[in-house]
């Protein structure tokens, strides 16, 4: 189902006793981000904090709205998020195309989606309320704080609109943005980003920028704000896929920019392109480490919009887990059917927890001949946001990634440091404070793949794995002589599959 708010997916929530009402005083300077965060941590329930701590009339803050791979699956109209990559995984079948990027331009043609474009509005509900000028003012909004050492409070969950000044195309991202002042946020656009391209063209032609920030209505678009679309992909386009019906847009009442009619909150404005940057930051990151202060353009508030019941979303990024590993974990199962069409030897992909995405990803594929985990390694990090991983390992297919505990066995003993270590130079996320230069810095590969002859292994020794038929019956014997015993927990291993190129394949 499509919401229509985001009290509507409160609602849902409520219903289903995946909602929390807090009546007590809450601050939002610290305390709202501790609370959600143990929340978070503990696969705890959604938050709706209704008693904003010294703000007297202030709206109700919605956080941990993600937390579960349950609510996650909610929030993107579904059951549960693999049901939306089979059903791309069927669309992009029927796509020619052979590039990623060309597959994904594709989809406004592909079955159903062409009616799932974006559309105009008649009303918006989210200009019930118009405030312009003075009366525009950020510290009326119960913006958090959610670190100690924080540079001050941000906005964390937000859709920020941009558009290229010579294509015309809309960008959606999901930007971290400071307030500085009553009518001024800083906005983190790095260097990597589609809105830091968007600014670097009005730089350019020498014209102010237009932006508008959307907060909370359908999940799906916050979701979209998120995903790793390349440019050139409307978020807008791909949340009408999720949600089964098209995104409403109205025009801001401060911009030409198209806003979603039915947010709950959307501010405007414009950047100066020729305006000294400001300081922003640091700020408790998605890394689980501060992020350093750095400089950033600033925007100039021009209006907020916003529903006479609006509700103010917000997450806690930090030390995993966090909310943001579900919203991760949503990408990494829908967005691997696309990968797979380019990289056809790829079988799963798990990026863990620990890992913050962009530190490890684990990889199974299907090996063809030698050398060709390294193939894959470099393959990826070729890839769109996959150049920002840090760690890649690869495995034979039989190998479970979504296993950790599996996965870590089965590297340790089949990698030689020597041999099947590749390291490479090239862009990392701006984040890693471990790079000796920002955005710039060493990336790791491990073929943990059986090694074949040609590749320097010896006679190669299989994992310990019983029979099924006995397995079956003996799980049944233990269930007889200990009833109510859990099921059991044992890594699932298969026999390899044979290789597709014979010379020499296997170790011997």
């Amino acid at each position: 189902m499509a919401y229509r708010s985001l009290r509507e997916f409160l609602d849902r929530l409520e219903r289903a006793g995946e909602l929390v009402r807090v009546r007590d005083p809450v601050d939002p300077v610290l305390e709202m981000a501790a609370l959600a965060d143990r929340a978070a941590k503990q696969g705890g329930p959604a938050l709706l904090f209704e008693n904003v701590a010294g703000r007297p009339g202030a709206l109700p803050v919605a956080m941990n709205l993600f937390g579960t791979r349950r609510r996650t699956s909610w929030a993107l109209s579904c059951e549960d998020f693999e049901d939306h990559a089979r059903e791309l995984r069927t669309l992009l079948r029927t796509a020619p195309p052979q590039s990623l990027w060309e597959k994904l331009k594709l989809l406004p043609k592909l079955g159903r989606l062409a009616s799932l474009a974006p559309r105009s509005a008649s009303s918006a509900a989210c200009q019930e309320v118009v405030l312009r000028g003075p009366q525009a003012d950020l510290a009326a909004l119960p913006v958090l704080t959610t670190w100690p050492h924080d540079g001050g409070p941000f906005l964390t969950l937000p859709q920020v609109i941009t558009r290229d000044p010579e294509g015309g195309a809309r960008n959606v991202g999901m930007y971290r943005l400071q307030v500085l002042g009553p009518r001024r946020l800083a906005m983190h656009w790095q260097l990597h980003k589609t809105a830091t391209a968007h600014f670097r063209a009005y730089r350019r032609r020498g014209e102010r920028m237009p932006v508008a920030i959307a907060l909370g209505g359908d999940p799906a678009l916050t979701y979209c704000a998120s995903a790793p679309l390349p440019p050139g992909v409307d978020e807008y386009l791909f949340a009408g896929f999720l949600r089964g019906e098209a995104v409403r847009l109205a025009r801001g009442v401060a911009t030409d920019l198209e806003v979603p009619a039915d947010a709950d909150l959307v501010i405007e404005g414009f950047v100066d392109p020729s305006a000294p940057l400001v300081r922003e930051g640091p700020f408790g990151d998605h890394t689980g480490f501060y992020s350093l202060a750095d400089d950033y353009p600033a925007l100039e508030v021009a209006a907020i919009t916003r529903r006479r019941d609006a509700v103010y979303p917000a997450t806690v990024v930090g030390p995993p887990p966090a909310e943001d590993l579900w919203m991760g974990l949503a990408s990494a199962r829908i967005f691997l059917p696309m990968l797979q069409l380019v990289f056809p030897e790829i079988v799963d992909m798990a990026f863990p927890a620990a890992g913050v995405f962009h530190n490890l990803c684990l990889v199974s594929m299907r090996k063809e001949y030698p050398g060709h985990a390294k193939k894959l390694m470099h393959g990826l990090w070729g890839s769109g946001q996959m150049a920002s991983t840090k760690t890649l390992v690869v495995f034979d297919e039989d190998v479970d990634v979504q296993d950790e505990a599996q996965a870590a066995w089965r590297a340790l003993a089949n990698v030689d440091a020597r041999r099947d270590l590749v390291v490479v130079e090239g862009p990392v996320d701006v984040l890693d404070h471990a790079a000796p230069q920002l955005a710039l810095g060493a990336k790791i590969g491990v073929d943990a793949t059986r090694k074949w002859t040609e590749e320097g292994g010896r006679e190669w020794p299989e994992p310990c794995v019983h029979p099924p038929e006995v397995l079956a019956r003996m799980d049944a014997l233990y269930q007889r002589l200990l009833p109510g015993a859990p099921p059991p927990r044992r890594p699932r291993i298969v026999a390899p599959a044979a290789a597709a190129w014979s010379p020499g394949k296997g170790a011997a």
